[in-house]
């Protein structure tokens, strides 16, 4: 089916895999604007640690959707993909091709698949499961739900706790088990054959020693200041921010709990058995997107054009 010169593109792909340059290339290249889907570059606060475009990239092409929400915040999927709705709206208004850029799978199956249709949650419910969480912790809160919802619990870690907590507000606001709500079909925000899906997979071993070299880089370009503020800004440990790689360990080192050497060695730890689940990820969820892989590689616009109007013409 050939796809308008507008049609959405998406790029999919671990970590420092070259994403980001893939996605500003191709704003030159076609008149486009490059959206985030990445679940940590959407905060302010992280620019360094999430690795998010350089002002000078932003120049070069306009970028949405970057550092717009505080820390504070607990960024949802759901207000992503209102977020993106809005972006792509505005994208259609000023002539731009949407270029969706990230490495957070489940930003990519929402707007593909949709979110299950799980109703609006009591709030005097969700003020009373939060309190219990913090009150009686993950462990005591998954022993409640294995008795009220052993389907559920099954499919739980028993220390998670803001999915654990999230589970007994669906159960007790719904009467219906989240996984009940889960089977429901979503609307997609996308159809996938109305965009164009690119994934860039490189080789693990050189793929772990880019995310090694890139740390040390942060650490050079002043990540321990960004934890530094983070922490001096006393946000719950439990936001999603707080969870960045790199935020803990380098955290920890602030606190003169460890060395910095090795706080650097975990976050490299940490961002290497991250890279292993996305690498997972877009094996059991985009083996049918295109490979770029070897286009990117070899730097050449001409090529890339070539390879983006082919897949167009195909997709």
């Amino acid at each position: 089916m050939l796809l308008p010169a507008t049609a959405p593109i998406l790029i999919a792909g671990p970590t420092a895999s070259g994403k980001s340059a893939l996605a500003l290339r191709l704003a030159e290249l076609f008149d486009g604007v490059v959206i985030n889907a990445d679940a940590m570059q959407v905060y302010r606060e992280l620019r360094i640690l999430s690795a998010r475009p350089s002002t000078e990239d932003e120049a070069r092409a306009p970028h949405w959707l970057y550092g717009h929400v505080a820390a504070s915040v607990a960024y949802s999927v759901g207000r992503y993909v209102l977020d993106v709705e809005d972006a792509l709206a505005r994208a259609g208004a000023e002539g731009l091709r949407p270029i969706i850029v990230g490495g957070t799978g489940l930003y990519f199956k929402a707007l593909l698949e949709g979110l299950s249709p799980v109703p609006p949650i009591d709030p005097a419910v969700r003020r009373h499961w939060r309190a219990e969480a913090q009150r009686i912790g993950a462990q005591a809160l998954h022993a409640q739900l294995s008795l009220r919802d052993p389907a559920m619990a099954a499919r739980l870690a028993s220390n998670d706790t803001q999915r654990l907590t999230r589970a007994m507000e669906v159960l007790t606001s719904t009467g219906h088990s989240l996984a009940h709500w889960q089977q429901q079909p979503g609307t997609p925000l996308l159809l996938g054959t109305q965009t164009l899906r690119l994934v860039l997979r490189p080789e693990r071993q050189t793929l772990l020693e880019r995310c090694d070299r890139r740390l040390d880089q942060m650490v050079a370009a002043g990540a321990l200041a960004e934890v530094a503020a983070l922490v001096d800004a006393g946000h719950d440990a439990k936001l999603p921010a707080m969870g960045a790689l790199g935020v803990a360990p380098l955290a920890a080192y602030l606190r003169h709990d460890i060395s910095l050497e090795s706080a650097v060695d975990r976050a490299k730890l940490d961002t290497r058995q991250y890279v292993k689940r996305q690498l997972t990820w877009l094996k059991r969820n985009m083996s049918s997107w295109n490979d770029v892989q070897t286009i990117v590689s070899e730097q050449n616009d001409r090529l890339l054009k070539q390879f983006v109007e082919c897949c167009d013409a195909n997709d």
